[in-house]
């Protein structure tokens, strides 16, 4: 497939997990890439992919950042097809007791500002040419408790409300917002729990609690963004989907076997 020929496309936080995957898959299919992240994994991404990808440093809860990888795909590109606001920080596991006014505005500013300000530059652009895509990152934590940190959860929720939002505010223009919700995937920010598993010999417990007994790997996620992306997914917009092996399926219940008789 070649969903993305001659289409201009940004990733944020393409440095590594998510965003490389995605990255990957949107430059194997024709797509020229920024590839955009706060460190040097922006670098070593494009230098992989070659020259369907260039690289910018940037933070995605910066303004002014956002606006020179928007600038920097027009430049290059001679505009903007696809957006895929996929930078995130966890912010540790603290409760709300724990958590002070300092981290949660940190989460808050890169996880929900970083998406608007994605949404608010790219969006223009991607309407002069007619349409195309914003992907937003969210996660199984904004959908309902039990996944994430307060500040992460929150932030994360806002994200999902935010791509409907904006669906609604960019109506006419031919341009659709999306949001993926990864639940439990490998990525640099879940590797130290991976690799204890690992170390410890317990990688069966690894999503135990999500139907398909598992986690994923950043390319489950990315090829559901390339989806929303692409136009295969034309008269999809303003939605959240969930891409979590089934976890937020359901509320809590009495767990049972695959060809097993509940007791």
């Amino acid at each position: 497939m070649m969903r993305f020929k001659g289409k201009s496309i940004i990733v944020t936080g393409a440095g590594s997990g998510i965003g490389r995957a995605a990255a990957w898959l949107f430059a194997s299919e024709g797509g020229r890439v920024i590839c955009a992240d706060i460190n040097d994994g922006a670098d070593r991404i494009a230098e992989e992919i070659g020259d369907r990808a260039t690289a910018i440093r940037m933070d995605a809860g910066c303004e002014e950042d956002v606006v020179r990888a928007v600038d920097l795909a027009v430049a290059t590109h001679g505009g903007l097809d696809i957006m895929f606001a996929n930078a995130g920080i966890s912010g540790g596991m603290a409760n709300i007791f724990d958590t002070d006014v300092a981290l949660i505005t940190d989460v808050l500013r890169v996880n929900l500002i970083g998406p608007f300000l994605a949404i608010k530059h790219a969006a223009p652009r991607i309407a002069e040419r007619g349409g195309g895509a914003i992907v937003l990152t969210a996660s199984v934590a904004g959908i309902r408790s039990g996944a994430g940190s307060p500040a992460y959860s929150a932030s994360k929720a806002g994200v999902i409300n935010l791509a409907a939002v904006a669906a609604q505010q960019l109506s006419g223009s031919n341009v659709r917002v999306n949001a993926i919700c990864p639940g439990l995937t490998e990525t640099g920010m879940t590797k130290p729990t991976f690799d204890y598993a690992r170390e410890a010999g317990k990688v069966d417990r690894i999503g135990r609690l999500n139907p398909l007994r598992r986690g994923a790997q950043p390319e489950e996620l990315a090829k559901v963004a390339a989806f929303l992306a692409s136009d295969d997914a034309s008269y999809v917009n303003g939605q959240a989907i969930a891409v979590d092996g089934g976890l937020s399926s359901s509320h809590p219940v009495t767990k049972q076997e695959y060809g097993k008789t509940a007791v």
